[in-house]
Parts: C-alpha cells; sequence; structure tokens
C-alpha cells in the first residue's frame, strides 16, 4: 500500500466551537472507516500553523486516497489535501535510477 500525508485545515465554524471537535473528529474516522475500510491510519497530530490538522495513512491507491479528502472536505474541513509520500530508501533509489 501507498502512504499519504492528509494535510486538513477546518472551517471557521468548527475552529470556534473548540470543545465540539472531539465529536465531529470522532465522527470523521468513523464515516473513513466506514467508506475506506482499507485505509489504514499510521498517525494524527494536531497542529499549529496554516493546517489544523496532519494525518499520515495508507490507501491502496490514488482513489482512495482522493476519497479520504473528499470525505474530509465534506466534513467541514476548508481544505484537505492528500499528498504521496516516498520511503526515503524508495526515493534515494528512484533518483539512482534517473
Amino acid at each position: 500500500m501507498a502512504t499519504y500525508v492528509l494535510m486538513t485545515k477546518l472551517s471557521p465554524e468548527i475552529t470556534k466551537s473548540l470543545k465540539a471537535r472531539e465529536a465531529i473528529g470522532k465522527q470523521w474516522k468513523k464515516t473513513i472507516e466506514e467508506k475506506c475500510p482499507d485505509v489504514k491510519w499510521i498517525c494524527h497530530y494536531a497542529l499549529l500553523g496554516p493546517y489544523d490538522f496532519l494525518d499520515i495513512y495508507e490507501a491502496p491507491n490514488e482513489e482512495v486516497a482522493a476519497k479520504v479528502s473528499m470525505l474530509t472536505l465534506a466534513s467541514g474541513a476548508i481544505q484537505a489535501e492528500s499528498w504521496t509520500a516516498l520511503p526515503y530508501k524508495r526515493f534515494l533509489k528512484l533518483v539512482n535510477e534517473v
């Protein structure tokens, strides 16, 4: 499976209601698990910067990764980007092939 990084920025409405974030987050994760059962979560971080959250996960292909981003947008994010992440050793192998 490929590794992806999900960068999420929440809508101002959600960021204003700090106490509701836990419930919203649990519902988001439940939705992803139901609609993308092949996704394996590696880690989840809250950020202090231009994005609110960073998630690292594995998915079988880019279509499933796109679905994760779309479901994140549908749950109240104003920005959700899934980036492909290559293990460094694999990156070096590709560099040597060029």
